[in-house]
């Protein structure tokens, strides 16, 4: 058992925990491999968020479920493991290892027990004070670097199943991120995402004490780091120092992702979000008064138990009052052991349906609009790669928007020579809804 697939489904925490559980693997001698027809062990590191990233995973185990008892280990890591446990193994009898992130640490030790002979192997308490950090981390993008600050949930959001699959938030000390960012700069790293599913939560467990706005400031000084970026946060613990930090110093990208859920304060209440429609217009109204120029995107969720017509007009008219630069928007997904599966008046598919596309529609527009403006503008970008079919790189901004660019001089890359993980200065010449297109203003510099 020395060929691994992993392949990882949901957020950017998942596809982190992936490069963790891959370096981890690398460590003890694994080859990774391009797919599960050719590996020996085969992961799928799942989401529970929603009910359609679940019944994926589960659609893939299905597919190779005529390869029981041919030395094929199958193994499901990640949020539907924690939430699922031992019952995936009823479901899909063919998989031996069934373990949660807080286990990934001791993953080798899993992989042992079932090379010497265990069936049914799992790992998934939740019964730590630690953070899931891993000794070995393989990073799969060479320029962008991901940082784990804080694990885990305390909202207990009544829609929600990441305080049952992660478990309650664990702040990693100033010094080990620190430390951490400080040896990705000294690798060539220039970019770096800071990730927690309550980010700005953070709370530094030792002597230091740093908040997350102080980590944020000190972040943005470590020599080689050109931008740092952070995901995702909760209004209520959203502070006015942290739009401060971000008016401070540049190399804190201007881009805050800032999930509503609703814009009616009745079903804010019934979420359990903790605040209300107007503590959450006052954080906007921070952004808004920025020095700086911060794209604002959320999350938004239709149909949630006992929303009325007034409700979803209401969310509708926060969108028009905030003008978000993006919205990630989905249909409400009953969850198991989560607080709304007990709320009265469930609305029906095709009406939850309906709302999210009358949604996405209105959003569509305001995004034409908005990104209309930056037409003729100079913009950064951080070069990501090069899109053989279009004939033009691919760029994302400080504010996360993705610009596709010609350049006079790399049309394409050639001789070994790329664009990629340089900085390029890009006049936009167009606009759509999602991106961006423009032309190299100027030879890109390196990073």
């Amino acid at each position: 058992m020395k060929t691994f697939y992993i392949e990882t489904f949901g957020c950017q925490m998942n596809a982190h925990d992936s490069e963790k559980v891959t370096g981890t693997l690398l460590a003890r001698g694994y080859t990774q491999v391009e797919g599960p027809e050719a590996a020996d062990l085969v992961l799928y590191n799942t989401c529970s968020i929603r009910d359609k990233a679940e019944q994926k995973v589960f659609h893939r185990l299905q597919q190779f479920k005529r390869d029981a008892g041919k030395g094929k280990v199958f193994g499901v890591l990640g949020c539907v493991a924690q939430q699922e446990g031992e019952r995936i193994f009823e479901r899909a009898p063919h998989v031996s290892l069934v373990a949660g992130s807080a286990s990934y640490t001791r993953l080798p030790d899993l992989l042992v027990q079932i090379e010497n002979g265990g069936r049914r192997v799992t790992g998934l308490s939740l019964d730590t004070e630690e953070t899931f950090d891993t000794p070995y981390t393989r990073r799969d993008n060479p320029h962008r670097a991901y940082i784990t600050i804080i694990e885990g949930c305390d909202k207990s959001c009544a829609y929600c199943v990441v305080p049952f699959t992660r478990g309650p938030e664990r702040s990693r000390t100033s010094a080990s991120v620190m430390a951490e960012a400080r040896q990705l700069a000294g690798s060539g790293y220039t970019e770096i995402q800071l990730l927690g599913q309550n980010v700005n939560s953070y709370r530094d467990p030792s002597e230091a004490g740093w908040d997350f706005a102080r980590l944020l400031r000190e972040m943005a000084q470590v020599d080689g780091i050109r931008r740092v970026r952070f995901t995702t946060s909760h209004p209520r613990d959203f502070v006015r120092d942290i739009i401060d930090a971000i008016d401070e110093f540049p190399t804190l990208c201007n881009h805050v992702h800032l999930p509503v859920q609703s814009g009616s304060t009745e079903v804010l209440s019934r979420m359990r979000r903790q605040y209300s429609r107007d503590e959450y217009m006052r954080r906007i109204e921070w952004m808004k008064s920025a020095k700086r120029d911060i794209a604002i995107s959320t999350d938004i969720i239709t149909g949630f138990p006992g929303e009325t017509e007034a409700d979803f007009n209401a969310t509708l008219a926060l969108l028009d009052e905030v003008e978000y630069d993006s919205v990630f928007s989905f249909k409400y997904s009953p969850r198991p052991n989560t607080h709304a599966l007990a709320l009265e008046t469930q609305l029906s598919e095709e009406e939850k349906g309906r709302r999210l596309t009358i949604l996405q529609e209105r959003q569509r527009s305001i995004q034409i609009r908005r990104n209309s403006r930056l037409v003729g503008t100079l913009e950064e970008c951080l070069v990501e790669g090069y899109n053989l079919a279009t004939g033009q790189w691919i760029g994302r901004t400080t504010q996360n928007r993705t610009l596709n660019f010609t350049h006079p001089v790399f049309s394409e890359p050639r001789d070994g020579r790329t664009l990629a993980g340089t900085y390029a200065s890009v006049r936009v010449t167009r606009s759509g809804p999602n991106s961006l297109a423009g032309e190299a203003a100027a030879a890109a510099s390196a990073a």
